[in-house]
């Protein structure tokens, strides 16, 4: 019995020494189990978007769009500053230089970045104008066209032979219709994005997400109204 406990002990100090040079040498670059790098990797694995107005705070705060997603590997969360209920989640994160929100809104792809406000409350998914898509997560067949005859048609009309061209230009122009996006529709909340095919037209799709991809139900051409 001796034995068995001394073993055991030596176990847990193990253990224990195992778990410290996890912490201390990886941080928050693996160790994808812990509830930090857990809602960091939930916003990772969205498509992250900055409104313009967003964009205007952040440009005279010279923050930029990589420090943006710099954030998600070196800032801690403050869950205290956080909303960790409801359709739409709000996380704080910060580090030295820099301490934005992040929202999750509920069965959707997107995550909008909100420069930090004193009060988590007053944060809201945003209702007009557009925004900026900044971060795609690692999937070049994240895209996916319903397969309708007539939606076959257009994209083959709109010289996107395939749907990687479609992320492409998404990654390139690719911009969010906030006035447009119903956040909290049901069966599914649609998205409305604006991008470019290949003639240079101004292309808008409704799109939700499903089985992890981005699936898009329609296209329409647009007159240009706005610059990139």
């Amino acid at each position: 019995m001796d034995k068995f406990i001394n073993r055991l002990k030596y176990y847990g100090v193990g253990f224990g020494i195992g778990l410290a040079f996890i912490f201390i040498f990886f941080q928050n670059r693996g160790c994808s189990w812990l509830p930090e790098n857990r809602v960091k990797n939930s916003i990772l694995e969205r498509v992250i978007v900055v409104s313009d107005v967003e964009k205007s705070i952040l440009k005279s705060k010279g923050i930029s769009n990589e420090q943006v997603i710099e954030l998600l590997n070196t800032g801690e969360i403050d869950y205290d500053k956080s909303l960790k209920e409801g359709k739409t989640k709000i996380y704080y994160l910060s580090n030295d230089k820099v301490k934005i929100y992040f929202t999750l809104p509920e069965d959707n792809y997107i995550s909008e970045v909100k420069f930090a406000s004193k009060n988590v409350a007053k944060i809201t998914n945003s209702a007009i104008g557009m925004g900026t898509l900044i971060h795609f997560p690692n999937d070049k067949d994240l895209i996916y066209v319903d397969t309708l005859p007539i939606l076959t048609k257009q994209q083959e009309e709109l010289g996107f032979i395939n749907q990687q061209l479609i992320l492409k230009s998404l990654k390139k122009f690719g911009r969010v219709d906030f006035s447009k996006t119903l956040y909290f529709k049901k069966p599914k909340p649609i998205v409305f994005l604006s991008y470019f095919d290949t003639k240079g037209n101004l292309i808008s799709s409704k799109t939700f997400w499903y089985k992890n991809k981005i699936t898009i139900k329609s296209f329409e051409k647009r007159e240009p109204t706005f610059i990139k």
